[in-house]
């Protein structure tokens, strides 16, 4: 399987640094970005609903995406997380071999942050 990215989308920001946090901690995706300032509109039983949410673009490989998932359902606040996954028709070659060596289990890491990236 080759590079896919995931979309999810969270309520508040303290939730959006917490779920990427841990997807790229469980090496479930070598980055996580998040982009503030999403208005969605959707329909959600039956009515119609706005809010302001962030969203998360998680960069990871095929294989990866069960795992991803379930992390997201696990710590998602809402009762439907948004899941979505699309196919990486091409990309550079070596920002593709960063993703699939970012999410190799086997590999050594050091998975300590920087404390100036640290965050709540």
């Amino acid at each position: 399987m080759g590079a896919i990215v995931v979309i999810t989308t969270v309520g508040t920001e303290e939730q959006a640094n917490m779920l990427a946090r841990e997807i790229v901690a469980r090496r479930q995706a070598a980055c996580v970005n998040i982009l503030p300032g999403v208005r969605s509109i959707y329909r959600w039983k039956g009515k119609v609903c706005k809010d302001d949410e962030f969203l998360l673009v998680v960069k990871t490989r095929g294989e990866e995406f069960e795992g991803v998932a379930a992390t997201i359902r696990e710590l998602h606040s809402y009762e439907l997380p948004e899941i979505l996954a699309f196919d990486v028709a091409q990309g550079d070659a070596g920002f593709l071999a960063w993703i699939a060596a970012s999410v190799d289990k086997e590999a050594a890491f050091d998975d300590e942050e920087d404390e100036e990236d640290a965050y709540e």
